[in-house]
């Protein structure tokens, strides 16, 4: 048995990888990348065998944020020309899941851009939660920014599976990224998920300047927070972003740091999110075998490659689209 065979026994056996592993997934000799993919897929094939989670993001508002996200074009620092618009209507989303629904998307992403939704706000999305779950097989994600105890209440009630919040970098880099909210805000965010009974969902972005050891915390964290999904992006430097230029990551590096989340949080759902085409590029089928999850169609500001590619991915893959299990309400 290799050394990198060794690892994934020892992540199935749930014995935590220790950090000069960690180091070496990251620092994976290139000649050595198929074996260690190999390895990975032994995991995600053992919790999730061939499968294929989709998911579909809408924006359904874009930009007046106050936060200061060196990444987000949608932030109050950022000169990116972007689109910039209010809550969309209830209709309009409930027209997106539609969409998700043609895509086969099993979860549909409803996200917002600011700090924290208003209370008009959250009654728009919780209203058009309701109708989507009266309609349609698929689980629902909501990402709306800072949580509080009550809203978290409510968006169960309205039947909010899952609940997205980033905790984007480690904590040691996190004044690097932003200061309009501490790391500590956004975990207790998914905390209040989780106490609310919805499932959490967090994840990070790679490629801000991070060291590697950063890259190992952020893992770790995240299986201390025990998130359920974990979107793994890799930065798309926007001009006009604080972040702009930044342009660290390669095709094989990213596929090592999702070895190394696999390895970290074997039995969590990791998706392959953000980022994914312009960094992955020609290599975007070789993510699947760490990972089990992706977005199809666009992203929040920038655009994803065809939907059509993706399912062709998946299937030239031998790989197959899981089904939504959320039970039809009738």
């Amino acid at each position: 048995m290799t050394g990198w065979n060794l690892l994934a026994d020892q992540s199935l056996s749930g014995v935590e990888i220790t950090e000069d592993q960690a180091l070496s997934v990251l620092n994976c000799p290139n000649d050595d990348l198929l074996s260690l993919l190999g390895a990975a897929y032994q995991v995600r094939k053992h919790y999730y065998g061939n499968k294929v989670k989709l998911n579909m993001i809408i924006n359904t508002k874009s930009g007046y944020c106050s936060e200061n996200c060196g990444y987000c074009a949608q932030s109050r620092d950022s000169k990116a020309p972007i689109s910039k618009y209010k809550m969309m209507d209830k209709d309009s989303i409930i027209a997106g899941a539609e969409r998700a629904h043609q895509l086969k998307s099993g979860t549909y992403c409803i996200v917002a851009s600011g700090r924290g939704p208003t209370s008009r706000e959250l009654d728009t999305v919780t209203s058009a939660v309701q109708e989507i779950k009266a309609k349609y097989n698929m689980k629902i994600c909501a990402c709306l920014g800072l949580l509080k105890p009550e809203q978290a209440k409510q968006l169960k009630e309205a039947g909010v599976d899952r609940y997205n919040h980033n905790i984007n970098t480690s904590e040691n880099h996190h004044d690097y990224i932003t200061t309009s909210h501490t790391y500590q805000d956004r975990v207790n965010t998914v905390d209040h998920a989780k106490k609310a009974d919805i499932s959490p969902c967090s994840g990070v972005i790679v490629g801000m300047k991070e060291t590697k050891t950063d890259v190992i915390q952020m893992a770790r964290a995240l299986k201390e927070l025990d998130a359920d999904s974990i979107p793994v992006n890799f930065l798309h430097a926007i001009d006009g972003t604080l972040l702009e230029g930044a342009d660290e990551l390669n095709p094989v590096y990213c596929l090592k740091v999702l070895c190394l989340f696999r390895f970290i949080n074997p039995t969590k759902e990791i998706r392959v999110s953000g980022g994914r085409e312009v960094n992955l590029r020609t290599l975007q089928p070789l993510a699947l075998y760490p990972a089990n999850s992706i977005f199809v169609g666009d992203y929040l500001t920038t655009a994803g490659q065809a939907s059509t590619s993706d399912h062709q991915m998946v299937e030239d893959l031998g790989f197959e689209i899981e089904e939504s299990t959320v039970k039809e309400r009738i």
